[in-house]
């Protein structure tokens, strides 16, 4: 892309993008009670941040609640790196519009901040990662900030429970004594946003021990859908828990119960399939024959004669309606998919066993425009759906209309890169407050959480 092309894009604030994609858009709301807005799509353009931080559309304004390497205001060190997965709980001291927010850090060996380690609330303390939480009320003021688990890795995204908890997931399945860690990683570990000393540093190991990316809950059964985000050929696999305890509250999936693998009959790889509205009846469950994975890694299991289904870079995961949905951010032949897109996003019903493609995007997809790479998703109040990008060139949160109509909420304006070769940091754990007021989300790098109020519901 030309420079002028860039400089008119960053201008404009990529007003009215349109991004290459196909698909039944008003699929992806099944279950929201949030009211389509009669008007336009969108907020309108994006306006340049003066402060350099953030652009957003005219109405709209910026809080930055938190910073990697200042001090948190527990005193137990300094606020971590790599923000990313976070959602969002009413608040501990229940004042009217008061929040905490869980937040994981995708810190592994050799970042800047790590995750102070912290009596009961450490798994491994040789390993970076974990959670922090947050106290903030209406206005946007932080009252209190924490560690909520730390002595993990790699934690990337994770999910809310029935019972007001958190999951955080571990995208890395290292072993102990690999890179001098004291004990194996690659699980769930589930957070109190309130009090984490009650639910520990404990994981979840019937859940499975493998490259954890993000979960979802049916609300109806407990049964716990997971994605996996593997790094490399053969790539993730989707999954879904069923636990001997299903929606017992805090602590009831410690109990154990079965981990199974998707297979699509006649499908060994999603990326293959380009075709929005194909639908795949009699998806297969597969018993994971090992899910400790003390041998061989999950997705490298044998699942008998038939195989398994794999897809690259699952992401995203939530519960809508009567389905679950999930993101493959991408798929690129080169690395090794049986096919190239820059998003997918597929639903599953549990009751007619089908599989549905719903949304594909690209792959003419222009870097510098929002929907490239969807990662994290949340329903907005007014009728949207909130996407975090997760991709090259500029970084947006971008709406998605039940029309059809991707339009930008949000641009990252931090610099990571250079001047001949710029680069932003991704956008990652966008969540609505409970009273769906105030958007919050985190800036990767540098880690940065912001909390964004405006006319949500326009």
């Amino acid at each position: 892309m030309s420079a002028t092309r860039r400089e008119v894009l960053a201008r404009s604030g990529a007003a009215g993008a349109a991004i290459a994609f196909t698909g039944a858009v008003s699929e992806l709301f099944a279950g929201s009670a949030a009211a389509h807005p009669p008007g336009r799509d969108g907020y309108g353009p994006l306006v340049p941040d003066p402060a350099g931080l953030l652009d957003l559309p005219k109405g709209f304004r910026y809080t930055v609640l938190s910073r990697e390497g200042d001090p948190l205001r527990s005193a137990e060190g300094p606020v971590p790196s790599c923000h990313d997965g976070m959602a969002a709980f009413r608040g501990r001291f229940r004042a009217p519009g008061a929040t905490t927010l869980v937040r994981n850090h995708e810190n592994r060996l050799d970042d800047k901040h790590r995750v102070p380690a912290v009596d009961g609330l450490t798994y491994d303390p040789v390993a970076l990662g974990g959670c922090t939480a947050l106290d903030v009320d209406a206005h946007g003021r932080v009252h209190g900030e924490r560690v909520a688990i730390a002595g993990t890795s790699t934690n990337c995204s994770g999910g809310t429970t029935p019972w007001h908890t958190w999951l955080t997931c571990e995208e890395v399945e290292l072993k102990a004594g690999e890179e001098g860690h004291t004990k194996d990683h690659g699980f769930i570990f589930e957070v109190d946003p309130h009090d984490p000393h009650r639910t520990g540093a404990e994981p979840l190991t019937a859940m499975g021990r493998f490259q954890h990316e993000a979960v979802a809950i049916d609300p109806r059964n407990g049964t716990v859908y997971e994605t996996e985000d593997a790094f490399e050929k053969p790539f993730g696999l989707f999954y879904r828990f069923h636990p001997r305890k299903p929606l017992g509250g805090r602590g009831s999936l410690r109990a154990g119960g079965e981990l199974e693998a998707m297979r699509v009959p006649g499908v060994p790889d999603l990326s293959v399939v380009q075709e929005t509205g194909a639908c795949f009846d009699g998806v297969e469950w597969v018993p994971v024959p090992d899910p400790l994975a003390e041998e061989t890694p999950i997705r490298l299991q044998d699942f008998g004669r038939k195989g398994i289904t794999h897809a690259q870079k699952l992401e995203g995961c939530y519960w809508g309606g009567r389905c679950v949905y999930f993101v493959s951010s991408y798929a690129k032949s080169e690395e090794g998919a049986g096919g190239d897109h820059y998003g997918q996003v597929w639903k599953y019903d549990p009751q007619r066993r089908r599989l549905t493609l719903v949304i594909v995007f690209g792959p003419d997809t222009d870097l510098q425009l929002p929907g490239e790479e969807p990662d994290n998703i949340a329903l907005a109040p007014g009728g949207g759906l909130m996407v975090c990008e997760d991709g090259e060139g500029a970084q947006h949160v971008y709406g998605l209309s039940r029309r059809g109509k991707v339009y930008p909420v949000a641009r990252n304006r931090q610099q990571i890169g250079t001047p001949e070769e710029p680069g932003w940091g991704e956008f990652a754990g966008v969540t609505f407050s409970p009273d769906e007021r105030t958007m919050y989300v985190n800036c990767y790098e540098p880690g940065t959480t912001f909390a964004i109020t405006g006319p949500w519901r326009r």
